[in-house]
């Protein structure tokens, strides 16, 4: 998806997307032109007239792009597969305005996959935000639920914020802090 950094667009259908970074819902209308700004993890960063919104991957169409292909789990998968693939599905949710995926922002916390009787499983996770006050918090929590929940056997994915401990940059990847100036 790297490739669409900076490729002009036009909205082509009525399509609710977040401001950011304040986090708050939107409406985008049919002809409104922009740029793309960033396309990671299945999601767009939009820039339309001075401001910048997040479409939802789901929404793609909206700018005329395709949506990125559900997650596969193997047959008779085990909780441990569906563990792995929540941490592949959670490295696909970046913040709009920062070009590194949360986990690698140290942003998870912890992530459990529990089997339940009818052979679905509920998958909870921890996680918190670089500041408190972040506008796009609920916006991160919503895109973790709603990408681990298209994992096929989850039921349910619940997403706890906290913050403690307190985020700091010691949580980062190298390879995050690299790419952020913060080595």
């Amino acid at each position: 998806m790297r490739g669409y950094e900076n490729e002009p667009f036009v909205i082509g259908r009525m399509v609710q997307a977040v401001m950011v970074p304040a986090g708050t819902p939107v409406q985008l209308h049919p002809g409104q032109a922009g740029y793309i700004t960033q396309a990671l993890g299945g999601s767009f960063t939009l820039y339309i007239e001075g401001n910048l919104f997040r479409l939802p991957g789901a929404d793609a169409d909206a700018i005329g792009k395709e949506a990125i292909a559900a997650p596969e789990l193997p047959p008779n998968a085990t909780e441990d597969d569906v563990r792995e693939l929540a941490w592949q599905q959670m490295r696909t949710c970046f913040d709009p305005e920062i070009p590194v995926n949360i986990v690698e922002l140290g942003l998870i916390y912890d992530c459990t996959v529990t089997p339940n009787e009818d052979g679905s499983r509920r998958v909870e996770v921890r996680m918190t935000l670089t500041a408190p006050g972040c506008g796009m918090g609920d916006v991160l929590v919503h895109d973790v639920k709603e990408k681990i929940e298209l994992i096929p056997t989850v039921r349910e994915a619940a997403v706890e914020m906290v913050f403690d401990p307190p985020w700091n940059q010691s949580m980062m990847s190298q390879a995050a802090r690299l790419q952020t100036g913060m080595l």
